[in-house]
């Protein structure tokens, strides 16, 4: 971990260190203010690469990181950050973006769960479908964009209820060939990492594995518990708790999306974002395929028909059995 840098440092001529504001195994995060653009305070990324590295790989990892820093400083979204600059000094690079106001949502959450109540789950909707857009957008670049570490600690909410996605640290550029470029390594944080994102895994990380992020981000957010990492899934299926025996108030449409997100083979999430959210919000019926093996003997067809698909059976049912019942007599 390198030694943070000082209140007061100037950095590139430029951007006044006010205070740090986060810290990660690689470097940490900075509030500055810009000098040449006086009032704006700016968000300073800093990656220190591992000195044991090989010299060759070291200069390969400091390539890529500069080459990738160019491709999120032409992203323009207003649910991300807008990267302004980058630069290095010695070992260490620098990422500049805007500085994002507000709580997160970890922040959120903590002080539901200290008044023993839950997050709303309109206002965990509402979010979701912003981080929605904002993933939509990335997963579309050419070529493709993966955050890799989608978690409520970095979704931070504006004082204008924006939500913004503010950690890069471990976006990966998806190349032609579907192998995938790591900007910084890392595996992201554990309960919110699927099966295929861990070293050693044969598959390759690609959109879905932003989706079950973001399915196990919603899921903690509405329990304010922290779900089953994957790998402890993988050995017990059965670990992970559904959201509604946690919090009732949780529609079934909404957990019933929440499980399909953290699916853990990929090919049994969504395909992409928008499949996710065009179930979650109520505009897209039963995919065409089931999403796993039924367990316990339920169809999974079954269990993730949408809540009016099964109104309308019942209904249909009692009509046959009145119609009997009337024939009868």
């Amino acid at each position: 971990m390198p030694l943070p840098r000082k209140a007061g440092e100037l950095l590139r001529g430029r951007y006044r260190i006010l205070e740090r504001i986060g810290q990660g195994g690689m470097g940490n995060i900075y509030l500055a203010e810009d000098e040449r653009l006086k009032g704006r305070n700016c968000a300073l990324k800093e990656v220190e690469h591992d000195r044991n590295l090989p010299h060759k790989i070291l200069e390969e990892a400091r390539e890529q990181f500069l080459r990738e820093a160019t491709v999120l400083a032409r992203l323009d979204h207003p649910n991300l950050p807008k990267v302004s600059d980058f630069f290095s000094i010695n070992e260490r690079d620098y990422l500049v973006m805007d500085y994002v106001p507000g709580k997160d949502l970890r922040t959120l959450m903590l002080e539901a769960r200290q008044e023993n109540r839950f997050l709303s789950e309109r206002n965990v909707l509402d979010w979701t479908a912003q981080l929605g857009e904002a993933l939509t957008f990335l997963h579309r670049q050419t070529p493709p964009i993966v955050h890799r570490d989608i978690k409520p600690s970095n979704l931070k909410i504006t004082p204008d209820g924006v939500i913004k996605l503010v950690d890069f640290g471990l976006v990966k550029v998806l190349s032609p060939d579907e192998e995938t470029i790591t900007i910084i390594q890392g595996q992201g944080t554990v309960l919110y990492t699927p099966l295929e994102q861990y070293g050693g895994s044969e598959m390759h990380t690609d959109v879905r594995s932003d989706i079950y992020a973001l399915g196990a981000t919603i899921y903690h957010l509405l329990t304010n518990s922290p779900p089953v990492d994957a790998r402890q899934r993988f050995l017990n299926p059965e670990s992970l708790t559904p959201p509604r025996r946690i919090n009732p108030a949780i529609s079934q449409r909404t957990e019933k999306s929440i499980l399909w997100a953290m699916e853990l083979h990929p090919d049994d999430r969504p395909d992409s974002v928008e499949s996710l959210r065009q179930y979650l919000f109520g505009t897209k019926e039963l995919p065409s395929r089931p999403l796993s093996k039924a367990r316990r003997g339920t169809s999974i067809q079954a269990l993730l028909a949408p809540p009016e698909s099964i109104l309308l059976g019942i209904s249909t049912v009692l009509l046959v059995l009145s119609l009997l019942a009337t024939l009868s007599h």
